[in-house]
């Protein structure tokens, strides 16, 4: 199988920690994708351009995030990251949603600082600023969660992978004032999948 990717997409990271976790690296070709380039060659392998997109052995490919997730989680018939019934599951869904969230926004901050600058949009620049500062108040209350402190789970990637997008992007400053947050992210970011995946320093 193989399973295209940029350096710095947590969405990719998401995939790739989670191949780690589940020990699925010798059945996975990581290739780098070149996106936001006119005439890329990867055009013709997903005409979205997107990624992760995944290239299955035995059937079609597949592109999101989630989607591939669940799909290598099943792969071994041993799922990792199945959620608990009822009421504990439907809290898990809405911190991996809260989690999601924040990446979005940081994801399009971060479309937006790898335009010419003279094509950046300071107003959406402001805008995401913003609502990271707010996303990241919320985390501080919402990491004393249970699931946030339970066995690894798609809620903590997701929030580990947002978060280390301040490798890319030095003016996300989520650290002041989120002691919490920062000792839950520090004490995450030493698993060996995490480390494995660090985001290049721009």
């Amino acid at each position: 199988m193989k399973l295209y990717i940029t350096e710095g997409s947590p969405y990719a990271r998401i995939a790739r920690v989670v191949i780690i976790e589940k020990g699925l690296q010798s059945r996975i070709e990581i290739i780098y994708a070149q996106t936001r380039k006119a005439g890329s060659p990867y055009y013709a392998i997903n005409p979205s351009g997107r990624v992760p997109y995944l290239i299955r052995d035995e059937g079609a490919a597949l592109e999101e995030s989630a989607l591939i997730v669940d799909w290598l989680d099943q792969l071994d018939g041993k799922p990792m990251f199945s959620l608990p019934p009822g009421e504990a599951g439907w809290e898990a869904r809405r911190l991996e949603a809260l989690a999601r969230s924040l990446m979005d926004g940081l994801a399009v901050w971060s479309r937006e600082l790898g335009r010419p600058e003279n094509e950046r949009s300071p107003t959406t620049i402001k805008h995401e600023t913003a609502r990271s500062i707010r996303m990241a108040d919320v985390w501080e209350k919402e990491i004393d969660h249970a699931w946030m402190h339970s066995a690894i789970n798609m809620a903590q990637i997701t929030l580990a992978c947002a978060l280390g997008l301040d490798a890319r992007n030095p003016d996300f400053r989520w650290r002041p004032g989120h002691p919490k947050l920062v000792a839950w992210f520090d004490a995450f970011a030493a698993r060996p999948s995490f480390a494995a995946t660090a985001v290049p320093r721009r």
